[in-house]
């Protein structure tokens, strides 16, 4: 026969009687049963009831990166303006407000019509190399007045800049670890996911490297019923760079781990995707949707071989992703030149 002894969160056996009688002897709990007074008879004890193990749930900890829940005006409705390849270099406003380029003050204006509650910058926010004096004297005087609500992700020019230097001592904290660049919050009802793309900076993008495992391990830790990821390099795209096949196997654990809007840059250009496969075939039912939102200001161009799935393209024209994110769905518009407007407009069921 073995005793019970209770020992964190279970209980496990442990001393036999024997070994727990002999115990009691050596530290005086037993007297020698001769010079025993004799017992008197007790009253007969209710049988107990047999106890139970008591069971203590551990919470999974969120994985490092997390930066907790984002101030919105309502769970019910948050408003969020996005673009990347964003601010001129102070040294070129001279060209400001010519046909193709430097019209960061002009969708700096259009946020401000949104009144957000969250600004992503999606990446090349400031030319052209991401310093910091350029950060203080280009983005700041643009863009810098939602600093207080952006949630910004890098793209290729920020690290120009000795390892993207200027880009983590402007945004601070909001920018995640100077290490990786790469963290995740809970705004509304929506969980969002900012990835770094520019991949050999921190350990890779593939399958295994850690910030691919960090995503996989984000996403369910935070199940949410609508997930938003964003990062710089789109994975596919119709501009002058195209497809990103670096990201691949963040894609593929973006779509697995249940997300719905993917946003990138890179390109210079708007385009939207029907909701795509792990594999970028178009399925409706349990897609991601991708836009590609490079119409930050800087300059603008072209389309080159329309991929698969592309189904709405717009060149040359600057303008800000509207997204107004439900618990259960979401709308989007681009408003773009010459006056603001609303270019393309939709709305989608978070998967």
């Amino acid at each position: 026969m073995r005793l019970l002894r209770r020992s964190g969160p279970g209980i496990r056996l442990v001393l036999p009687v024997a070994a727990l009688a002999l115990a009691m002897v050596l530290a005086g709990c037993t007297g020698n049963p001769a010079r025993s007074a004799p017992q008197q008879p007790s009253a007969p004890q209710q049988p107990s009831a047999p106890s139970r193990p008591v069971v203590t749930s551990v919470p999974v900890p969120a994985p490092a990166h997390y930066l907790g829940v984002k101030p919105a005006r309502s769970a019910q409705e948050v408003i969020v303006g996005a673009a990347g390849d964003i601010a001129c270099s102070p040294r070129a406003r001279g060209r400001e407000g010519s046909a193709n380029v430097c019209k960061d003050a002009f969708t700096a204006e259009l946020l401000g019509s949104m009144q957000p509650d969250a600004v992503l910058a999606l990446g090349d926010n400031q030319y052209p190399n991401g310093s910091l004096d350029d950060y203080r004297n280009g983005y700041d005087r643009m863009w810098g007045r939602f600093k207080s609500v952006t949630y910004p992700v890098p793209g290729n020019h920020e690290y120009d800049a000795s390892d993207a230097d200027g880009y983590f001592d402007y945004f601070g904290a909001a920018a995640g670890s100077v290490t990786t660049g790469y963290y995740s919050y809970d705004l509304g009802a929506w969980h969002a996911v900012a990835l770094n793309s520019e991949c050999d900076r921190v350990g890779g993008c593939q399958e295994g490297s850690p910030q691919e495992r960090w995503l996989r391990a984000d996403l369910a830790a935070h199940p949410a019923r609508c997930t938003l990821v964003y990062w710089h390099d789109p994975r596919f795209s119709s501009g002058v760079h195209g497809n990103s096949r670096s990201m691949d196997a963040l894609w593929k654990a973006v779509h697995a781990g249940g997300a719905d809007l993917v946003l990138t840059a890179h390109d210079h250009d708007y385009e939207r995707f029907a909701p795509l496969g792990p594999d970028g075939a178009v399925d409706p039912q349990q897609g991601v949707r991708q836009f590609v939102v490079g119409t930050g200001g800087h300059s603008f161009r072209s389309f080159h071989d329309v991929v698969a799935g592309s189904e709405v393209r717009i060149a040359r024209l600057a303008g800000v992703l509207r997204l107004v994110l439900a618990p259960d769905g979401y709308e989007w518009s681009f408003l773009a030149e010459p006056d603001g407007a609303v270019r393309d407009a939709g709305s989608g069921t978070c998967r």
